[in-house]
């Protein structure tokens, strides 16, 4: 990115993003490729009067190495600093912002079992903080930027990959715009009167079906509540988690899900591929799959709780948003998901049952919200999808129709 560009890209995340406030707090995570991009958004926020600004580094090829090198054992052993510094954040009222730009093929060759079992460890440790993050106790973004070897794959044939994803990173986030913040507002009122109509009708379930061979029914949660990009935070302020994003979202009920669902993309999860793969439910329950590609990856996210084995997630997105209408498979979900209707295995949203986030984890459960110590979206959209509505006296609203959305 040019420096201005650079900039741009900065103050939206800071404004529209996290929507850092005066005297508050900034953690970034961000790859050591990407120093420069860590350093554009500390300066933007210094410049906002940020009380502090703390980055943490993060290098694929020393993470790798690890991998390969340290046992099992080792690779759960989550340090009580790394605890305290997560649940530091929450307790002192910091935002966070995470740079999701990684390497999709980073892990090619590591045991499937070791990722996993570091990413079971992570999950159970951190649950504080995981916790604040889904239901909205801390104001988060997640935003990519290339990397030389993403770049390469998603742009194979290109003289100038990086400079090419770049350019799409850039046309997502709306800063080709004069005015990036001012776009972002006219994008989050289109996807907020999808939410308004969606909620207006309280429906029981949706039903997804395509000539790729999904045939899959969806229960959702008593007191479900569909929300769109903008979020609303804990302490009252407005933040979109996820840049870009062009999803509508809501709690499926974690016993109600009938049917099979084939994957639409692959899936690029901990650096590993899953490709061309299938999950059949029965009573909420994943009872069966198969994977082309990445069998034992996809294995091992589902044996991960017993949470895995059901849904956490469903968005509706259609095939004209930007991101779809590109036709480039991304191999970064942050992107491909909102190329994609898309279901989530894992835990679910606190924020997506009305009055969710003053409820015991007891209260939401009986709400048919699932629980988990992860989270993995994937995508089920393709150009034929078939969505229908369905009403508590069975009658049928269609909502999407080949693919797209028919309100």
């Amino acid at each position: 990115m040019t420096d201005a560009v650079l900039k741009k890209f900065a103050e939206t995340v800071l404004q529209v993003g996290v929507n850092l406030q005066e005297n508050q707090g900034l953690e970034i995570i961000c790859s050591v490729e990407k120093s420069e991009v860590a350093e554009a958004i500390a300066k933007a926020a210094y410049e906002m009067k940020a009380k502090i600004v703390r980055v943490r580094w993060e290098c694929e090829n020393i993470d790798r190495l690890t991998y390969l090198n340290a046992s099992t054992q080792t690779l759960s052993d989550i340090p009580k600093w790394l605890v305290d510094s997560k649940n530091y954040l929450v307790e002192n009222g910091f935002c966070y912002i995470a740079i999701a730009a990684e390497n999709p093929s980073a892990f090619n060759g590591v045991p499937s079992e070791k990722i996993a079992a570091a990413a079971r460890a992570r999950g159970k440790a951190l649950k504080k903080f995981f916790e604040n993050v889904m239901s909205n106790g801390i104001r988060w973004c997640v935003v990519s930027v290339p990397t030389k070897e993403w770049a390469k794959q998603v742009f194979p044939n290109s003289e100038d990959p990086e400079n090419d994803l770049s350019k799409e990173i850039e046309r997502s986030m709306r800063l080709h715009s004069t005015d990036p913040v001012k776009e972002w507002k006219k994008h989050v009122e289109t996807l907020n009167a999808r939410a308004e109509f969606l909620n207006s009708h309280d429906f029981t379930a949706l039903r997804f079906t395509n000539g790729k061979g999904t045939d899959f029914t969806v229960g959702l949660a008593l007191g479900h509540k569909w929300i769109s990009a903008e979020e609303k935070a804990q302490d009252g302020l407005n933040f979109i988690a996820n840049m870009p994003t062009e999803e509508v979202f809501t709690a499926p009920h974690r016993l109600k899900a009938d049917g099979v669902v084939k994957s639409a993309m692959p899936l690029c999860y901990e650096g590993q591929i899953i490709d061309d793969f299938s999950l059949t439910f029965k009573n909420g329950k994943v009872v069966g799959f198969s994977a082309a590609k990445g069998y034992n990856t996809l294995k091992q996210i589902i044996e991960t709780d017993k949470g895995t084995t059901r849904l956490g997630e469903v968005a509706l997105i259609g095939k004209n948003s930007p991101i779809a209408k590109s036709e480039i498979l991304f191999y970064n979900t942050l992107f491909d998901e909102n190329a994609s209707c898309h279901i989530a295995l894992g835990k679910g949203y606190p924020t997506t049952i009305s009055g969710g986030e003053q409820m015991t984890k007891r209260e939401l459960s009986a709400r048919g919200l699932n629980d988990s110590i992860e989270h993995v979206d994937f995508m089920i959209g393709t150009s034929d999808l078939k969505v229908d509505g369905i009403m508590k006296d069975g009658s049928v609203i269609p909502l999407f129709i080949k693919g797209d959305w028919v309100i």
